[in-house]
């Protein structure tokens, strides 16, 4: 059997969870079969089992596009390269809207059986009008369209299964719920704190540690307006690029800035930092915050869990199919309106709700042991990428 793989991200060019996802994904399926990836970028990388040809679009074309249109026709353009190449893989499977195109185009060019993964879904990320204006409508529509002709959809939670049944129009017998997952070798506790001494972080103080894009899904400026009420004795690590918009850049470097006058302990590392480092990072944390407003999985949560790190997390999505509360980490109830983009009612109550989970991390360290060994323990037992695998390979025969 052989799969292939149509996504936006792959190594080395992964800003989020669901290029992680795809990167191990493939490593762990290509034990099982062939695996060919087609990706945004230029990789050109083949070895046994494993293929991954990289695709870009010709940016040049759009000189006098809207900016805000740029990324949509480029990503279209780049969907139709991926299927100028003859295609013999098996199944076709999808990763992000961004490549679902690419999907769809196979489906009815080459015939070929199609899976889509629902690592977010568009209706539900109507912040993105900002990034793409009416490019939106045009994302939504593609993944309206790729989700609903897909032959199996895959959902990363079963709260996301409920989503897509209340967003689209497919059958219930067509959703299989398959979590993500992790590679349990890599990343675990390590001694290692060189990166602490590069960015002058004081090992001997606690951080509370974010790791993730700036974008609204993320909720990172709502850790930022938390830091007031966190403990003046905590160090702030807040690990977060790619932002979404100039916008959203700009509102997350006032607010640093603004909490920078009233403390020297906030460290904020905008570039993209490779895993070891990374796992250093989530290792020496104290605390790790995920304080998303929308998250289908929230990988990022079993990173830090399977280095021993306890998690204050908002109990949103599939968060709280990952953590469990008082036991593995803090859930932060989130009060919001019941209709995208989900933003919290009293965001101010929010924050300061996050900032009571981080101190009460940071000052009860018999409750946080507990927490930092069940949190590997959970990880060990529920997120293995190679159980993970063999349920996809599963799927794809089920299909083929």
């Amino acid at each position: 059997m052989k799969v292939l793989f149509f996504t936006k991200e792959f190594p080395p060019y992964v800003y989020g969870g669901a290029g992680v996802h795809v990167e191990y994904l493939a490593d762990e399926l290509k034990q099982l079969m062939q695996v060919e990836v087609r990706s945004f970028g230029d990789q050109e990388i083949d070895t046994e089992n494993l293929s991954i040809t990289g695709f870009a679009g010709n940016h040049a074309s759009f000189d006098t596009t809207d900016k805000k249109l740029k990324p949509v026709f480029n990503t279209l353009q780049t969907n139709l390269h991926m299927n100028a190449n003859e295609i013999d893989a098996d199944v076709i499977h999808c990763h992000t809207w961004y490549a679902q195109f690419a999907g769809i185009m196979a489906k009815l060019c080459y015939g070929k059986p199609l899976v889509i993964t629902t690592h977010s879904l568009e209706p539900l990320r109507p912040w993105k009008r900002e990034q793409l204006g009416r490019g939106y409508d045009a994302s939504s529509w593609i993944e309206k369209t790729a989700i609903e002709m897909a032959d199996a959809i895959i959902a990363v939670s079963e709260e996301t299964k409920v989503d897509v049944l209340q967003h689209f129009n497919v059958n219930e017998d067509k959703i299989q719920v398959i979590y993500n997952g992790i590679n349990l070798e890599q990343y675990q506790y390590t001694e290692d704190q060189s990166i602490l001494e590069k960015f002058k972080i004081n090992p001997e103080k606690p951080y509370v540690l974010f790791v993730g894009r700036i974008t609204r899904q993320k909720g990172i400026i709502h850790l930022v307006n938390a830091i007031k009420h966190i403990d003046a004795d905590t160090q702030i690590v807040l690990c977060a690029g790619a932002p979404d918009t100039e916008e959203i850049a700009k509102e997350m470097q006032e607010s640093v800035e603004s909490v920078k006058q009233i403390r020297d302990n906030v460290f904020w590392i905008e570039e993209m930092l490779p895993k070891d480092e990374i796992i250093q990072l989530y290792s020496h944390a104290t605390v790790f915050c995920c304080p998303s407003i929308y998250e289908p999985f929230g990988i990022i949560n079993i990173e830090a869990m399977a280095c021993k790190t306890a998690v204050v997390a908002s109990a949103v999505g599939g968060i709280k199919e990952v953590v469990i509360p008082d036991e593995t980490g803090i859930l932060v109830s989130v009060a919001q309106q019941n209709t995208a983009p989900f933003e919290p009612t009293d965001p101010e109550q929010f924050s300061k709700d996050l900032a009571d989970g981080i101190n009460t991390l940071v000052n009860d360290e018999t409750l946080r042991t507990q927490m930092e060994l069940a949190s590997r323990k959970r990880v060990e037992d529920y997120f293995d990428w190679k159980a993970i695998a063999k349920q996809t390979e599963t799927l794809y025969k089920s299909i083929i």
